[in-house]
């Protein structure tokens, strides 16, 4: 079938008259890349299906929480249980005792647990908690790492102002972020000096352990280690944003993978099995703080609803009841990202290919990519020509040269060879455009 997006173009004209943009979440618009976005009508295992009957490898993932594969069998059977039994009764039920209990048996760093219904909403909780903790104010965040679209940690968040304190967006008042201090990823030392100058104000340091929202960037060696003893040094919380890296990198987050303990982590993504949902949670003596145990507020009508807890649920019991899980998987995106990477040489490319359990980011830069300004000199008009052969040929990845790619569970050998196969097309004319620039 040949690729089209001619409906598409139609539905995306019309949604503009009702959603700012057209779309509820701004990398949908494909503004990164250009063109017009597909508009997805069903999924199933590693495949997506658009309104124009084409079909794709989706190595998307709804931006990573299905780790299994999309509508996976039980747990869209379990998911069909629980809506008839209602969708929300803003009361306890067992389900989300039963998850918190899984989450701080694999993660042990969490004592308790606290449900949210997104990843933002769980990174401004976990703040307000260190704050009240420490009773200091600021709070550090690493240049390009995205903590969700709240106020105080919109700031050089991967895209946008560089400028220290400044924020993101027009609507955020600089007093809110003027004590939100911007350091570089991957820079101890930068990290070290800053403390020295400000640490006894400093409430604590929130961090992606293995940044995925300007591109996948590694930790350098050792960093992680340097990051914690800096901040116990001087009584600040160490915070692990782990929206995207928990249960991704390793089953118990990239605190297993590199054996950190952090006294706070946040959760998302892969605990909701494709359903709306956050979680923050950590030591003890810190998270008792939290209402109706302690006196920092924080409430959600929807927290901890019957559908997200039971799809977070079955997902983390089918994990945990598959041998070698994550060997299997990490092994599958290595393979993967080995076969494109035989591919960009063969065209004389020496891109830089990063891989973090069944996370994965390919940049389109042959100089070490580190840090968020040695991501952004990566190229991104060669990015996009690579994207959309890959699109044309039904390979569905994330639509930002600045943006983490995911492997599922589903994911086949004839799905990595296909995308392999295509890689060499999509190559062959990043070439061809490189030639004529």
């Amino acid at each position: 079938m040949t690729f089209k997006l001619d409906k598409a173009a139609t539905a995306f004209a019309e949604a503009k008259r009702y959603i700012p943009g057209g779309v509820n979440s701004p990398v949908r618009s494909f503004r990164g890349v250009g063109g017009t976005p597909p508009f997805i009508t069903r999924a199933t295992g590693s495949h997506i299906f658009d309104i124009d009957g084409n079909e794709y490898i989706d190595y998307v993932g709804s931006w990573g929480p299905m780790i299994l594969g999309h509508a996976h069998p039980e747990v869209t059977a379990e998911l069909r249980n629980a809506l008839e039994r209602g969708t929300s009764y803003g009361a306890p039920t067992l389900l989300e005792t039963e998850l918190a209990r899984l989450i701080t048996e694999a993660i042990p760093s969490m004592d308790l647990v606290r449900f949210v219904n997104s990843g933002t909403e769980a990174t401004m909780s976990v703040l307000r908690v260190a704050r009240a903790y420490t009773k200091r104010n600021k709070i550090v965040k690493f240049a390009g790492c995205y903590h969700g679209h709240h106020d105080s940690l919109l700031v050089k968040a991967g895209s946008g102002a560089t400028t220290l304190g400044v924020p993101d967006s027009p609507g955020i008042p600089e007093s809110i972020t003027s004590n939100t201090i911007t350091v570089e990823y991957n820079d101890a030392d930068g990290l070290s000096k800053l403390f020295e100058q400000q640490g006894k104000e400093i409430a604590a340091v929130i961090i992606e352990p293995v940044p995925g929202n300007m591109g996948l960037v590694l930790p350098l060696p050792e960093y992680l280690d340097k990051v914690r003893a800096i901040t116990e040094q001087y009584g600040a919380l160490l915070i692990f944003d782990e929206v995207m890296s928990g249960f991704r990198v390793a089953y118990g987050g990239a605190q297993e993978a590199y054996n950190i303990t952090p006294d706070l982590t946040c959760l998302g993504k892969v605990i909701g099995g494709g359903l709306p949902v956050g979680a923050y949670g950590g030591r003890r003596d810190i998270m008792e703080l939290v209402a109706p145990a302690g006196p920092v507020y924080q409430a959600g009508t929807l927290s901890g609803n019957p559908l997200a807890m039971t799809a977070g649920l079955v997902t983390l019991q089918l994990i945990t009841n598959e041998a070698e899980f994550y060997e299997k998987i990490t092994a599958k995106t290595a393979a993967l990202c080995a076969g494109i990477q035989a591919k960009a040489k063969e065209y004389g490319f020496d891109y830089q290919f990063h891989q973090a359990g069944s996370m994965f980011g390919l940049f389109f830069n042959e100089q070490a990519v580190y840090d968020y300004d040695s991501a952004k000199r990566s190229d991104t008009g060669a990015f996009n020509i690579y994207f959309h052969a890959m699109l044309e040929q039904g390979i569905y990845l994330a639509p930002s040269q600045f943006e983490a790619s995911f492997m599922s569970a589903a994911h086949t050998q004839e799905d990595i060879n296909a995308t392999i196969y295509a890689s060499g097309n999509a190559f062959k004319k990043v070439a061809e455009y490189l030639r004529k620039k």
